[in-house]
């Protein structure tokens, strides 16, 4: 016989009390109340629950302290905290600390039932899914890696926010898909939207969707990636690349967990976890006017550094091992040891994704069943131009000086790419669309 999923309530408002607990009652759950700190660490005391949920500010303390307390002695026991309306900086703390999830008052029932269904999914202890269950599985035995998929299992267990940053070609989407494959929304869609290829004018209509009508073109109603993501991750990848115009609407969609779709006249309630990720420096970019403080930190929640592969050469022989048995190219080809050694001294700017690119590009050209250093053609490391300290001399004018260096490295990256744009943009860490201004800048074909 399944046990009963127990939930403790902890709220010194006893009309929300009553109101929350009628509420999961009513979903077949049973509940204990708190009205306090301590009446909440007594009602722990006395037995395991499945999911704790507890107002921020309570007569002798806050919903951190319940927080941190339960994440001391029952390390399984998920936590959302309710905060009250408008305060966004309380959430975030909570989250920070380990909450798996908020509210805001007054308390919706719908998302207080979706937030419980959710919560009541998440394993009992990090990791308890197993590995060979999660797609496109994070491969390395580095110290950085068995780090980086230590956070992951950790960050699963919660809905907070999660920025992930990096170089291009790290394997930020990979660290993406394996957060929601190892949550509580792992059956539910993962919708990856690269925010740098979607035109400006375009924006809304394809994050929010939009009616019938709307406007020339719009035959039909149509959702947009915040509906098709309902019940499961929203990932914003090159997220800095978002105009100011949409990253208010972005910042209102988050914090109010609904959308309206252009055109219409009334919101639509959405139930998504949002992570992002870019390869930019978001913090400078707020600096910098570019990118909203407030967005940034309602992203910025958890932040996932992935290590460039020049930082875990010790992966590349494995990695290498991998791609090659995966392309499916039939034959049973392999690394010479020097073309081993070769790739493990290369700085490889363009991360996992130059490494697959040359490896497909050695199976191609290697005459035999064994792929040595030549197969490899690889570039020699990029020569920097002197820096003005050892040169001596300022350049007569700093914009056309600037500009020769940024020809020069855009001329030869389009070289190491055979002239594919869209490889030479992801080996410079920019956008196609970057990338395309900056060659028409320059006059370059």
């Amino acid at each position: 016989m399944l046990k009963t999923p127990r939930i403790l309530i902890i709220d010194d408002e006893p009309d929300l009390l009553d109101l929350m607990d009628l509420t999961l009652v009513k979903m077949g759950l049973e509940t204990r109340r708190a009205g306090s700190v301590a009446q909440a660490r007594q009602e722990l005391a006395g037995g395991q629950f499945d999911l704790c949920l507890t107002d921020m500010r309570l007569g002798d303390g806050s919903g951190l302290d319940v927080l941190r307390f339960i994440s001391e002695h029952h390390p399984a026991t998920p936590v959302a905290v309710i905060t009250a309306f408008g305060n966004t900086q309380n959430a975030v703390e909570a989250l920070k600390a380990g909450a798996f999830d908020y509210l805001s008052k007054p308390v919706a029932l719908d998302q207080l039932r979706t937030l419980v269904k959710t919560a009541l999914k998440v394993p009992d202890k990090p990791g308890s899914i197993a590995t060979g269950s999660v797609p496109g599985d994070m491969l390395g035995e580095s110290a950085a890696m068995q780090e980086i998929r230590a956070q992951i299992d950790k960050l699963a267990r919660t809905l907070a926010p999660v920025h992930i940053t990096g170089e291009s070609g790290s394997g930020k989407e990979l660290a993406a898909r394996r957060i929601h494959a190892l949550g509580s929304r792992a059956s539910g869609p993962f919708v990856p939207v690269n925010c740098g290829a979607i035109p400006e004018t375009l924006m809304e209509s394809e994050f929010f969707g939009y009616r019938k009508g709307a406007f020339t073109g719009a035959n039909e109603d149509r959702e947009g990636f915040f509906q098709a993501a309902h019940g499961g991750t929203l990932f914003l990848d090159e997220v800095a690349d978002l105009p100011l115009s949409m990253q208010v609407k972005l910042l209102r969609a988050i914090q109010e967990k609904k959308v309206r779709k252009v055109g219409a006249t009334q919101e639509d309630a959405v139930d998504i976890r949002i992570i992002s990720a870019t390869h930019q420096k978001l913090a400078q970019m707020v600096e910098a006017g570019s990118f909203r403080q407030d967005l940034y930190y309602r992203l910025n929640v958890i932040e996932l550094n992935m290590p460039s592969l020049r930082e875990r050469r010790d992966d590349i022989p494995l990695l290498a091992d991998a791609l090659i048995a995966r392309s499916g190219s039939g034959r049973n080809i392999r690394l010479s040891e020097d073309a081993r050694k070769l790739l493990q001294s290369y700085s490889f700017p363009g991360n996992v994704r130059e490494l697959e690119n040359i490896l497909e590009r050695a199976m191609a050209l290697a005459d035999g069943e064994s792929i040595q250093p030549s197969d490899l053609n690889l570039s020699p490391e990029p020569e920097f131009s002197p820096s003005l300290e050892t040169s001596g001399t300022l350049p007569g004018n700093l914009q056309d000086y600037l500009d020769r260096i940024e020809r020069d490295v855009l001329t030869k990256s389009l070289e190491q790419t055979r002239h594919n744009k869209t490889a030479a943009a992801r080996l410079l860490g920019i956008t196609f669309r970057s990338l395309r201004y900056r060659l028409e800048r320059l006059g370059i074909e």
